[in-house]
């Protein structure tokens, strides 16, 4: 009878650490949990995200497609002062990643990379202002690239401003952290090189 009892007892604590064991593959306690949950959290994380999130993804890959387009047209230009064509790379060289990273974004959402419908972003130029553009030169066509690129980048900041009020995602959330921080430096300092041509 004794002997039965404590089989029955081992087989019981048996069970109870195997399931342990199951509910925390690395047969640690504290420590062991946080890193067996880690994967699982992060990848919750990253792809938890809402409607707000989505369109500010969406639209900002277009937005920022057409500043890279803007920056290509006045690099090709001739006589454009070089502090403008600086700048012009330098846009060039900070919205491409940020395409890849949205793209990526996206991605992981499981959404488009283009939203359904249509909807106007702010600052976004249109046909005709693009052709003025692309018809410029020298002092003319450095004027016009900023003024229109300070209106665009004012656009980005304000769609950026609208992510932080109402997105979730805190990778998307950062993200338009980063462009207020770099558009606004910009703004300022594109106002002051219009006023110097």
């Amino acid at each position: 009878m004794k002997k039965t009892t404590s089989h029955a007892l081992a087989a019981s604590a048996l069970i109870l650490l195997l399931a342990g064991c199951a509910g925390n593959p690395t047969g640690s306690s504290m420590s062991g949990m946080d890193h067996g949950a880690m994967p699982t959290g992060s990848a919750t994380a990253s792809s938890n995200h809402n409607a707000a999130d989505t369109m500010f993804a969406q639209m900002m890959i277009v937005h920022h497609r057409q500043a890279v387009s803007m920056s290509d047209t006045v690099l090709a230009a001739p006589g454009i002062d070089s502090r403008v064509t600086g700048l012009a790379q330098r846009i060039k060289a900070a919205q491409d990643p940020e395409i890849e990273k949205m793209k990526t974004m996206l991605g992981t959402w499981g959404e488009p990379e283009t939203m359904s419908g249509s909807m106007s972003m702010p600052g976004m130029l249109d046909e005709s202002q693009l052709a003025e553009l692309a018809g410029a030169n020298g002092v003319e066509a450095a004027k016009l690239f900023l003024s229109q690129m300070i209106a665009h980048h004012q656009g980005a900041v304000e769609s950026a401003k609208t992510e932080l009020r109402t997105g979730s995602n805190p990778e998307a959330v950062q993200l338009a952290k980063d462009i207020i921080g770099a558009q606004q430096g910009e703004i300022d300092e594109m106002r002051l090189l219009l006023a110097g041509l």
